[in-house]
């Protein structure tokens, strides 16, 4: 756990499963002037039964710095309370956890909005690419960034 000053910044990049449980007992923990937190929770979709399994890979170090980035910007522009997010790698199969990103401050407003920036970044930002494992045994090929994510990111900057 690294942090600004006494704000709490979780950031892993790991093969295995996460408890978003856990991960925001630990977050939260002797913290009283936490009065919101906001988890999301991304998981991995079958796409209508046609993928087996996601693989995902990262550029090492480099992911992490990135995500630590992001986190920093997120605790200062929403005045956060505490950040974690954990992206996993490897196979992962449908219903499987993929990512949590999960927000903690003194009022709802901010929790939703440090969860929902850093997770807008993350998709953009964060290097980690996608490869589809299709049911029939066949590969799906590497995921496209999508115009959506951008979208999405880009309402942060006005």
């Amino acid at each position: 756990m690294a942090g600004g000053g006494s704000v709490p910044v979780v950031v892993r990049v790991q093969a295995d499963a996460f408890d978003a449980a856990a991960e925001t007992a630990a977050l939260t923990a002797g913290r009283p002037g936490i009065g919101s937190v906001v988890t999301f929770t991304g998981l991995c979709r079958d796409e209508g039964g046609r993928l087996s399994a996601l693989e995902l890979e990262h550029y090492p170090g480099m992911a992490e710095a990135e995500i630590g980035r992001i986190c920093g910007e997120a605790v200062e522009r929403f005045s956060l309370a505490g950040i974690a997010a954990i992206h996993r790698t490897g196979r992962i199969r449908p219903g499987e956890n993929i990512v949590l990103v999960i927000a903690a401050a003194p009022h709802r407003q901010a929790a939703f909005d440090g969860a929902a920036f850093v997770m807008d970044y993350l998709k953009t930002s964060a290097p980690f690419w996608k490869k589809e494992h299709l049911a029939d045994g066949s590969s799906g090929g590497w995921v496209s960034a999508k115009d959506a994510d951008d979208s999405a990111r880009d309402k942060w900057t006005t």
